[in-house]
C-alpha cells in the first residue's frame, strides 16, 4: 500500500475557543516498534478533546500533539514486531492522540478488529467510550447482576455506554439528563429509571424508588456539588467512581457518609495508562464485550457526523451539551 509523505490534519494551534481548529497539513507519522498505521476513516468527538483543545489536558510525554483519542480505518503499515495485524485490516483504536487526521499510528495493544457486523462509523464510536465505561464500571465499579447503578448524564457517549453496559450486566439503571427528550432516549436505551436534573432531586427521587436504600454504584462526570449528592445516594457499602469535573473538583464536603456507610470513592482517568494496561482492557473488550456487539447488543448512538473541515463545528455541539449520543467526524470514509 502507498502511503503518503503529508497528510491534512486539524490544528488546535496554542488553544482556545472552537474556531481555532482549523485543517492542515503535515507530515504522515511512522509506525514505530509495535505500532500499526491506520488511514483513518472516522473519528470520535470526545470531552478530553475539548479539554485538551481548551489547554486543560495536555498530552502524555511521547503521544501525538494533535486531538483525537478514537478511530476507525485501515491499517496500512506496521511497526517492528507486529504480527496480530496485517495490511488491510479493518480496526478500531484507542489512540494516545491525532486521530483528526488522515493517518495516525498506534500501538498494536489499542487496536481492536471491527466487529463483525457494525460499520465503519460504528467502529469508531467504541474505543473512548467502551474502554472507559468498562474499566470504571465493570473492573472499578465492581457492578454485578442485581445491583443498582447511578450514571448521570445519560445522553452523553459515555452515559449511553454505560446504561446499555449496566443492562447487559443484570443491573437496575438510574440516569439523570437535562431535558424530556433525554429522558425518552435513555429510557428507549433501557435505562429503568431517567431523572430530569433540572426539574427534580436525583436525591430525593432515588430515595424514594429505592426505599431510601440508595444504589450500589455512580459513575460521575459532574464533580462540584454532585460529590456530596452522590454520597448521600449511595447505599450501604455502596462505591463512587470519578471520571471527569465538568463543576469544579474542589469542595468542601462532608465525609461522614463515607464512614457511616462504608463507601468507596475511587475515580480513573485512561489515557495516562500505561499501553500494557490498555492493551489489557483492549483483550477484555475484545473477549466480553465485542461478542454483545456482533449481536447487535449495546450499540453505540451516533448524534451526527461532520466532515473533517468541519471540526470546530462539532466541538461547539459537544460544549451546548445538547447532542444525543456520539459526535463523529468523517475522514475517508467506509
Amino acid at each position: 500500500m502507498t502511503v503518503p509523505a503529508t497528510m491534512r490534519f486539524i490544528d488546535h494551534g496554542k488553544g482556545g475557543a472552537p474556531s481555532v481548529l482549523v485543517p492542515a497539513t503535515g507530515p504522515v507519522p511512522q509506525a514505530r516498534d509495535g505500532e500499526v498505521l491506520i488511514r483513518v476513516a472516522y473519528a470520535g468527538v470526545n470531552r478530553p478533546d475539548v479539554l485538551q483543545r481548551s489547554g486543560n489536558y495536555p498530552p502524555p510525554p511521547d503521544a501525538s500533539p494533535y486531538l483525537g483519542l478514537e478511530v476507525s480505518g485501515q491499517v496500512v503499515a506496521l511497526g517492528a514486531g507486529v504480527t496480530q495485524f496485517k495490511l488491510g485490516d479493518a480496526v478500531c483504536a484507542l489512540t494516545n492522540g491525532g486521530g483528526y487526521a488522515e493517518y495516525v499510528a498506534v500501538p498494536a495493544g489499542q487496536t481492536l478488529p471491527v466487529p463483525s457486523g457494525l460499520t465503519m462509523l460504528q467502529a469508531a464510536a467504541l474505543p473512548e467510550t467502551y474502554f472507559t465505561v468498562y474499566t470504571n464500571v465493570i473492573e472499578r465499579g465492581r457492578l454485578q447482576a442485581g445491583e443498582t447503578f447511578l450514571v448521570h448524564g445519560g445522553s452523553s457517549g459515555i452515559g449511553i455506554t454505560a446504561i446499555q453496559m449496566a443492562k447487559a450486566w443484570g443491573a437496575k439503571v438510574f440516569t439523570t439528563v437535562g431535558n424530556q427528550d433525554k429522558v425518552k432516549a435513555c429510557l428507549a436505551l433501557g435505562a429503568d429509571v431517567a431523572i430530569d436534573y433540572r426539574n427534580q432531586d436525583f436525591v430525593q427521587e432515588i430515595a424514594t424508588l429505592t426505599d431510601k436504600r440508595g444504589v450500589n454504584l455512580i459513575l460521575d462526570m459532574v464533580g462540584g456539588d454532585y460529590i456530596a449528592r452522590n454520597l448521600r445516594t449511595l447505599a450501604l457499602e455502596g462505591r463512587l467512581v470519578q471520571i471527569a469535573f465538568l463543576q469544579p473538583s474542589k469542595v468542601d464536603i462532608d465525609w461522614m457518609p463515607l464512614m457511616l456507610k462504608r463507601l468507596t470513592y475511587t475515580g480513573s482517568t485512561l489515557r495516562a495508562r500505561p499501553p500494557a494496561d490498555k492493551a489489557r482492557l483492549a483483550d477484555e473488550l475484545r473477549g466480553r464485550i465485542w461478542p454483545l456487539l456482533e449481536k447487535g447488543q449495546m450499540l453505540p448512538v451516533i448524534h451526527q457526523v461532520f466532515e473533517l473541515d468541519q471540526t470546530s463545528q462539532a466541538h461547539a455541539l459537544m460544549e451546548s451539551s445538547t447532542h444525543i449520543g456520539k459526535i463523529m467526524l468523517k475522514v475517508a470514509g467506509d
